[in-house]
């Protein structure tokens, strides 16, 4: 397998200055998600609600626009893990990129030939989803990073609300840096109505990851999962805290559970969408406990990011450094997505 990046064990890693004697070297892995904000092709489907996002419909989306989107989410997902911001600089980005809002499986292909991405080796997973407006979450993957094995889709099937049609959550399973890791792709339920009163499917949403979770370590306690998605409630919310279970500190994350990686940036303001002046994390990547801890032999996290780079915001007005979308208030902004990317970073000793 590709070595994807080094790191010398050193103040970044321990906190203290070792000597030359001491050095270790790491593979270093990101892991990253991203809302690709309706991502539709031009085409009028007759089973998908995608009426607006074609030539006739109210956001004239035609061959322009379209190529224009795709152009811009390349250009952002190059960046990703590679730009000068970022902690390690790896020459081909992360391993695995969940996505969500995109139509169908060929605007997921379009994308990955788009730009820098057509000069990586992508393979991509989807599934269609029952959801009402015809969006579906997907993964990217680096091929000379993850040998996909298996993939699948489950399905949200809840008494309380049977008429629920949302996004199906993606189970993708494969080996990365040697090791077996599970992938769980989400698009919770979104807060129309109200946050309180949809909180409930979004609960139920949580309580069918936990399920996915448990039941692959309980299978394979070795192996790894990392959940990831637009879970449409805060880290600090019930369904992240309580349903799902993922703590903000380390220390508090006991066997077989999970740890939110970005509830502490979301305690210091930090966000992935802004409405009304105030900042949500809804973007979020949680990992298993095993994924925890200071021996590096095996594969560990070691930090998260929001990538909120400048290139990505608006640049003035109300909503100065709100992200830059591709329409607002029905104006054609030629922007990239309403949500920021989230990332993590993985260490693996080099023996």
């Amino acid at each position: 397998m590709k070595k994807i990046g080094f790191l010398l064990l050193a103040v970044f890693l321990t906190g203290v200055t070792v000597t030359q004697a001491q050095k270790k070297q790491y593979a270093i892995y990101a892991v990253a998600f991203y809302n690709l904000e309706n991502l539709f092709d031009t085409i009028n489907q007759p089973n998908t609600n995608d009426e607006e996002f074609t030539p006739s419909g109210s956001y004239r989306w035609g061959g322009l626009k379209y190529r224009n989107k795709l152009n811009n989410l390349a250009y952002a997902i190059s960046n990703f893990a590679t730009d000068n911001s970022s902690p390690f600089k790896l020459k081909n980005g992360p391993a695995v990129i969940g996505v969500s809002e995109i139509e169908n499986e060929q605007v997921l292909e379009d994308l990955i030939h788009t730009g820098e991405l057509s000069k990586r080796n992508y393979g991509i997973v989807h599934y269609d989803s029952p959801d009402f407006r015809g969006i579906d979450v997907g993964l990217i993957y680096d091929k000379d990073q993850f040998t996909l094995e298996s993939s699948r889709s489950a399905r949200l099937h809840t008494p309380q609300f049977p008429d629920l049609r949302t996004r199906d959550q993606l189970v993708v399973s494969g080996i990365l840096a040697g090791e077996r890791v599970h992938f769980i792709v989400n698009h919770w339920p979104s807060r129309l109505g109200g946050e309180k009163q949809s909180s409930p499917k979004r609960e139920a949403a949580a309580a069918l990851t936990k399920h996915l979770a448990d039941s692959l370590l309980a299978a394979d306690p070795d192996s790894k999962v990392i959940i990831m998605g637009d879970l449409n409630d805060d880290p600090s919310n019930r369904s992240c805290k309580t349903v799902l279970g993922a703590k903000k500190k380390q220390q508090e994350v006991q066997a077989g559970g999970y740890f939110n990686t970005m509830w502490e940036m979301f305690d210091k303001g930090i966000g992935t969408l802004a409405y009304n002046g105030s900042w949500n994390l809804f973007d979020q990547i949680i990992i298993s406990g095993n994924l925890l801890g200071k021996d590096r032999s095996t594969l560990k996290y070691i930090r998260s990011e929001v990538f909120n780079r400048d290139f990505l915001k608006q640049k003035e007005g109300k909503y100065k450094g709100y992200p830059l979308r591709t329409h607002a208030a029905g104006v054609y902004l030629n922007g990239y997505s309403d949500h920021f990317p989230t990332l993590i970073y993985l260490a693996k000793e080099i023996k």
